[in-house]
């Protein structure tokens, strides 16, 4: 199979991901900004990574919270968060990075991270150049069901791109998933916090770096 298309998630595969403190700190202070301090734990685990809709509404219900407003206040803070991080080096991007450079594919991005926070990445380490499309969330309730497996980011970066053949490159299995769903291929990268992980799906090609997608795309 020759690709010529290459479609990336961001965090994990292209850049290192944000330590769970740092954004579980920004929902808190979140909450803080709305005059919310007494919170349960769980609540706050709930609305850093993971909530649905469902969940939104039900926790900002809890606290007499208007849950769009709240969400949006929420996105601003975590994505100010993550960019603090990318400032310090605490977020950076993999070094394998650059044997991208001369990959003969159309490349783009697809995440679930905030658009905000994937256009400072990109913007940051001046990289926005190489990738024809990147799709991050609007920061909105509704975008939480958009997240992936729903292929609807990855859709759309595919018909950007006018792909032909196309791969999707993700570190969770929500990537290849997602990549089922729109009916492409996968690969699942093994980064240090994937090394050892048990898949309970089944993706294209199980690769260990950026590096190995010369292979794949002319295999």
């Amino acid at each position: 199979m020759t690709y010529d298309t290459v479609i990336f998630d961001n965090d994990g595969v292209l850049v290192e991901r944000t330590d769970f403190d740092v954004l579980r700190e920004a929902t808190r202070e979140t909450f803080s900004e709305f005059g919310v301090t007494d919170l349960e734990p769980d609540h706050v685990d709930d609305m850093t990574v993971g909530a649905t809709p469902r969940q939104v509404d039900s926790i900002c219900g809890t606290y007499d919270l208007e849950p769009e407003t709240f969400w949006q206040a929420r996105e601003s803070a975590l994505s100010r968060a993550q960019q603090v991080e990318v400032r310090e080096g605490r977020k950076a991007l993999y070094d394998d990075i650059d044997t991208l450079t001369d990959l003969d594919a159309a490349m783009g991005i697809v995440s679930s991270n905030q658009q905000e926070t994937v256009d400072f990445v990109l913007e940051h380490n001046e990289i926005s150049h190489r990738f024809g499309t990147a799709y991050g969330r609007e920061p909105t309730v509704e975008s939480l069901d958009l997240r992936k497996p729903n292929p609807h980011y990855l859709k759309r970066a595919l018909s950007d791109l006018d792909a032909d053949s196309a791969l999707f490159v993700g570190d969770n299995e929500s990537d290849i998933r997602a990549a089922e769903r729109a009916g492409i291929d996968s690969a699942f990268i093994r980064r240090p916090h994937r090394t050892n992980w048990e898949l309970n799906v089944w993706p294209t090609w199980d690769i260990d770096s950026l590096s190995d997608l010369h292979r794949v795309c002319s295999a």
